[in-house]
C-alpha cells in the first residue's frame, strides 16, 4: 500500500518555488502524489491545477493536474521581489504542511525555499530557518539537519551561527545528541541497520594532538568515546580535508561536520543539483531542496527542478514508498 501524499509548502512565492512545484508535478505525475500548499495564481501560466480540500485527494487528482490546497495570498506574485504582505501566508503554509504530516494525513512535508529576511521583515519570523521553526512547532528541543544525496550524507553539528560561536556551541553533550539522532535516522529511514558514522575535527588536521587546538581532545574525543562504549560505530575525529574523496566516502554512511560550510561545501561540490535537506528528530518526515529562492532567475523558466524532485522522492522513500 502506497503512503499518503506528500504535503509541499510553497516557500517564497517571488522565488522559484512555484516553478519548481509545477515542474516536479510534470515529472512525477501520479507516480508520487503531492499537494502544493499555496496560492494557485502564483503557479506558472498554463499549469493544470486541481483545487482540493483534503491532502489525501491528491492521489487521484495528480493524474491530471497539480493538486493544490489553496491558500490565498494578498497581492500578486512579483518574481524577484518579495512582498512583505505575503510573509505571514508563507509561514502559514509551512505550519499547515507540518500539521498535515504530524497527524498522518500527509506522509511527509517537503518545504520549498523561503527568503528568511523577507519573513523576518514581513512577519516577524524569529527563526534562523525552516529547521528551527519546525522543531519549535513540534515542541522538539533538538533536531538534526542532514544534507543527503546518492553520493554523500553530511550533518553539521552546528548550523546557522557565526564561526566565532562554533567552539562554544560544541559541547560533549550536544555532539552526543547530534550523533545519536543521526544514528537513529540512518537506521529508520536509510536502510542502514548498523550505521557507520565518521566525525570531522574542528581544527586543521583534527588539532594535531592539541598542537592546533584542543577541542578534539577535550570535547570531541570524550563524546566519541561515550558513543563507542554504547556500541555505536563512530570514527574520528578525522581531518576534514581527507574525508570526502571517493575512497574515504566508502567507509561511512554519514559524516558529522562541526559547522555549516564544512558540511555543505563537499555535498554541494559533489552533487549540487540533487542534494536534499532532511530534518531528523521531528515526529514527521521533512525534506527540502538544497538551494535557495534564486530570486535572480525567478519567473524566467530557468529553474532546475532536480533537487525538488529528489526531495520528493526521498520523502516518499522515507515514508515507505518506492520512487
Amino acid at each position: 500500500m502506497s503512503p499518503a501524499p506528500v504535503a509541499m509548502s510553497c516557500g517564497e512565492p517571488s522565488g522559484i518555488g512555484p516553478e519548481l512545484a509545477a515542474a516536479a508535478w510534470r515529472h512525477l505525475g501520479a507516480d508520487l502524489p503531492f499537494a502544493y500548499i499555496g496560492d494557485p495564481d502564483h503557479l506558472p501560466e498554463g499549469t493544470p491545477v486541481a483545487r482540493i480540500e483534503d491532502v489525501r485527494a491528491a492521489t487521484e487528482a495528480a493524474q491530471d493536474a497539480l493538486p493544490v490546497l489553496p491558500l490565498a495570498f494578498p497581492g500578486e506574485r512579483v518574481p524577484g521581489a518579495p512582498q512583505a504582505a505575503q510573509a505571514a501566508r508563507v509561514v502559514e503554509a509551512i505550519r499547515t504542511g507540518a500539521m498535515l504530516a504530524c497527524d498522518g494525513r500527509a506522509s511527509a512535508l517537503c518545504t520549498l525555499p523561503i527568503h528568511k529576511k523577507a519573513l523576518a521583515d514581513g512577519a516577524g519570523f524569529a527563526f534562523p530557518g525552516h529547521t528551527e521553526y519546525l522543531a519549535d512547532l513540534a515542541s522538539v528541543d533538538r533536531v538534526v539537519m542532514m544534507l543527503a544525496s546518492d553520493l554523500l550524507r553530511v550533518v553539521p553539528a552546528t548550523i546557522h551561527i557565526p564561526l566565532t560561536e562554533v567552539p562554544r556551541a560544541l559541547t560533549t553533550d550536544a555532539l552526543d545528541r547530534v550523533i545519536r539522532i543521526t544514528h537513529e535516522g540512518l537506521r529508520r529511514f536509510f536502510q542502514c541497520p548498523e550505521p557507520r558514522i565518521a566525525v570531522a575535527g574542528l581544527n586543521p588536521h583534527a588539532g594535531e594532538g592539541g598542537r592546533i587546538g584542543r577541542e578534539e581532545l577535550e570535547i570531541l574525543g570524550p563524546a566519541l568515546a561515550r558513543l563507542r562504549d554504547d556500541g555505536l560505530d563512530v570514527t574520528g575525529p578525522h581531518s576534514a580535508d581527507t574525508m570526502f574523496h571517493p575512497a574515504a566516502r566508502e567507509k561511512y554512511d554519514a559524516a558529522i561536520c562541526m559547522y555549516h560550510d564544512q558540511a555543505l561545501i563537499p555535498i554541494k561540490t559533489l552533487d549540487f543539483d540533487r542534494g536534499v535537506n532532511v530534518t531528523l528528530g521531528l515526529p514527521f518526515i521533512r525534506t527540502s531542496p538544497d538551494h535557495g529562492t534564486a530570486l535572480d532567475i525567478a519567473g524566467r523558466g530557468e529553474a532546475n527542478p532536480s533537487s525538488t524532485i529528489e526531495a520528493l522522492k526521498m520523502a516518499w522513500r522515507m515514508a515507505g514508498g518506492t520512487a
